[in-house]
């Protein structure tokens, strides 16, 4: 079969059947009287093979090593493809990203697009003092800020406290960019650290979308999750935090913090007697340790009304000593707050 033949069967153009020949791989097994290369069946076969091989991704020197070496070794050839494989799919995947990140800024010039770009690769930075920079501008000195998928990105891996917070800072300035849902995303997240990242994020958005995220999240199966929604919807004024905020008190987890919210929550009047009755039922459980019975009563010095009065007035009569001299201590600074 004459090359122009085999180029029409074959797919492979005569020009590159051409190269395989000055390269060894494959050569023409005759001639025509006129002087014609002429491919035998097994040339043509040889000819499958190094397009089969070539699909794979194998260099053309690669390729000839495969066919021709009785002791070539394809599973490591194979593993050098998948690893390079992998690692061009990564490259290619953050260029999408960036491009789709690019794109959701609606750049309106080139020199958006540029300080969009130099933005981003600040932000990718192994300097922290450069990423947090590049946060803050992003937010008070360009025309373009940073897409909300760039800045949750960048929250859920960043470890320098002060960027995060920079970070955090950026996204609530944005409350109504998206990232609420992106954060409710993470909270699912297999990593503890970056699930705190993102209720750290969502307490700060000041949204009812984040309340209501924050609400969700007083269930979730993370401790740490649960007990900073509390913190913050306490802070929020929503009532659904109380039973954890007096978890925390007697698990002494952020124990001031809570109690702070379960004050400021109980300053509700159709909260305060709820709250009491919390815990002293607390304070009532077996479970309940001295340790822990000391904070719960203690906890009733920011509660206001009479039935926190009475409870105390109670509990300084408790056969637990501490929680007693706990008790008429809260008493008398109520009392000293209230001029008597």
């Amino acid at each position: 079969m004459l090359i122009g033949d085999v180029a029409r069967r074959s797919g492979v153009s005569a020009r590159m059947l051409r190269h395989y020949e000055s390269l060894g791989l494959v050569r023409p097994t005759g001639r025509t009287e006129a002087g014609y290369r002429e491919y035998s069946g097994e040339d043509i076969r040889r000819i499958f093979h190094i397009e089969s091989l070539r699909s794979l991704g194998l260099s053309l020197r690669d390729v000839g090593s495969a066919l021709d070496d009785p002791g070539f070794k394809p599973s490591e050839l194979v593993g050098d493809l998948i690893r390079q494989t992998r690692e061009r799919i990564a490259s290619e995947t953050a260029l999408l990203t960036r491009l789709h990140r690019i794109g959701a800024a609606e750049p309106a010039a080139w020199e958006d697009v540029l300080q969009i770009v130099g933005l981003l690769q600040a932000l990718g930075s192994e300097s922290a003092g450069k990423r947090q920079r590049a946060v803050l501008s992003s937010v008070a000195e360009v025309q373009v800020p940073l897409p909300v998928e760039a800045l949750v990105e960048a929250l859920l891996s960043e470890t320098d406290p002060n960027v995060a917070g920079a970070l955090r800072w950026a996204l609530a300035e944005r409350a109504d960019g998206g990232g609420s849902a992106l954060l409710a995303q993470a909270l699912g997240s297999p990593a503890p650290e970056v699930r705190l990242r993102a209720v750290q994020a969502i307490a700060e958005i000041d949204s009812s979308e984040s309340t209501a995220l924050l609400q969700e999240a007083l269930a979730h199966a993370d401790v740490a999750v649960r007990r900073h929604a509390a913190l913050a919807l306490g802070a929020r004024g929503v009532a659904d935090a109380v039973a954890t905020l007096i978890d925390m008190i007697a698990e002494e987890a952020n124990d001031v913090a809570a109690a702070d919210a379960l004050g400021a929550l109980a300053y509700r009047p159709e909260l305060a007697d709820r709250i009491t009755a919390s815990l002293v039922n607390r304070l009532a459980h077996a479970a309940a340790g001295p340790s822990a019975r000391r904070r719960l009563a203690q906890a009733l010095a920011e509660i206001p009304g009479d039935a926190a009065s009475r409870a105390l007035a109670d509990l300084s009569h408790d056969e637990d000593r501490a929680v007693a001299l706990t008790a008429a201590y809260v008493i008398g600074v109520r009392k000293a707050r209230a001029g008597e």
